[in-house]
């Protein structure tokens, strides 16, 4: 069976390593890729704003069967183009993504159907929601996000007004967004522990894949401006049996029952990013895709293979699809370039993955290209190295010692990931 991949960061390259190892898979590609991707699979150009140009490479390549990596094709509608065009394709329509491609959509989507989540309300324009931060109505700190898809960096948790109005000026204003900023969602801010829930739904049938816990913050002891995701470890120790069927019971599967009776069942897979309050478990946000770095900590826990489970899924068939998840822990540690997130320092040689890799660590490639034979930086997120073992503690260290091989110049990384589950067990 040929598979394509659609995508070209870290997750895109555990996804590629995890489908090309498993039975049946003749070869992979990855449109675009990077250069880490195509030790595992061949790269093709790709633009990744044009589905109908994906699905005449699926054609040309004559894949059986595509997976999509990324937030933005889904949102621009490559599920509808390849099923217009009779190709097997994993991942929801655009009607149904807009459960991440608009904040607006999930919150009133999740108002309509009882899913728990902060108070809200959305704006258009720059005047009412002035009005809003300068009422006090959700008190302080208050949430601010761009409606649309910014990246991962359309948040803003404003601690006092000052903060707050030069959060909705930015946005709505300024364009700091760009067009994603131009309706705003301003919510109350949720208090506790966040934690990333994954499932795989055919539209109304869904499938628990795992569990993580992210690290937005730039600097340790989550300081410094929020991020696409600066690490990442799985599964995690918060989700006992309990709260996941909670989970399943009060979120995840009115979802998936609401997007199939307002006719745009979901087919993909669903991140429900949560905030355990003491009122219960609440959505912060939904992400229609695997995410990064999460994906390179979730995926190497899958102990059958996945790809089987995709397609079953694909087709509407979940019901005969099944997956165990091993008992092992993952530790993903985030490589950024210099001046991350506000921009990245592109063209530095990087050395030391080889050593990384021979001494037990995984290393995802993201933001990196070649440049006269030599592999340097090329984004903000370069690299995440991932650690494996049977407990956190030996994940993390061997996460850090892969860490400590690998050089840029500028490049920043934090010294703490998964180091507060280390608090209650090893």
């Amino acid at each position: 069976m040929r598979v394509m991949v659609i995508g070209g960061g870290a997750r895109e390259h555990a996804l590629a390593e995890r489908l090309a190892a498993e039975p049946g898979v003749t070869e992979v590609v990855c449109a675009p890729g990077n250069p880490g991707i195509s030790s595992v699979a061949r790269t093709v150009p790709a633009d990744l704003t044009r589905p109908e140009s994906l699905s005449a490479l699926a054609a040309r390549e004559q894949i059986d069967f595509t997976v999509v990596g990324p937030e933005a094709p889904l949102s621009l509608g490559i599920a509808d183009r390849f099923a217009a065009d009779n190709r097997p394709l994993f991942g929801p329509t655009a009607a149904a993504a807009r459960l991440e491609s608009s904040k607006a959509f999930a919150k009133s989507f999740m108002d309509r159907h009882g899913v728990p989540t902060a108070r809200f309300r959305v704006f258009d324009s720059v005047e009412a929601a002035l009005a809003c931060v300068r009422s006090s109505e959700f008190g302080f700190p208050v949430v601010l996000k761009a409606d649309g898809l910014a990246g991962g960096k359309g948040v803003v948790i404003a601690n006092d007004e000052a903060q707050a109005v030069a959060a909705v000026r930015a946005a709505m204003s300024e364009g700091r967004f760009g067009d994603a900023g131009s309706r705003l969602v301003v919510e109350e801010c949720l208090t506790g522990p966040e934690v990333s829930f994954f499932v795989i739904s055919d539209g109304t049938r869904t499938l628990p894949i795992g569990t993580a816990q992210d690290h937005k913050r730039i600097f340790d002891d989550d300081q410094g401006p929020n991020t696409g995701g600066m690490g990442a470890f799985a599964p995690s120790p918060l989700v006992d049996r309990a709260l996941h069927e909670r989970v399943m019971r009060e979120i995840v599967e009115p979802v998936v029952s609401g997007m199939a009776a307002e006719g745009h069942p979901f087919r993909g897979f669903l991140y429900v990013g949560l905030m355990l309050t003491l009122a219960g478990p609440k959505v912060i946000e939904f992400n229609v895709r695997l995410g990064d770095p999460e994906a390179q900590v979730i995926l190497p826990l899958l102990a059958e293979p996945l790809l089987p489970v995709l397609m079953a899924a694909a087709r509407g068939q979940l019901q005969q699809a099944s997956i165990r998840l091993s008992e092992e822990k993952c530790i993903g540690v985030v490589m950024a370039s210099r001046g991350y997130p506000d921009r990245s320092d592109a063209g530095r040689p990087i050395s030391g993955i080889s050593d990384a890799e021979r001494s037990g660590a995984s290393v995802y490639h993201a933001g990196t290209a070649i440049s006269d034979g030599q592999l340097v930086t090329a984004g903000g997120r370069v690299l995440t190295v991932v650690g494996r073992g049977p407990t956190f503690a030996d994940a993390i260290d061997r996460a850090y010692v892969g860490v400590a091989k690998v050089s840029f110049d500028g490049m920043q990384y934090r010294h703490d990931i998964g180091r507060k589950v280390l608090v209650d067990r090893p």
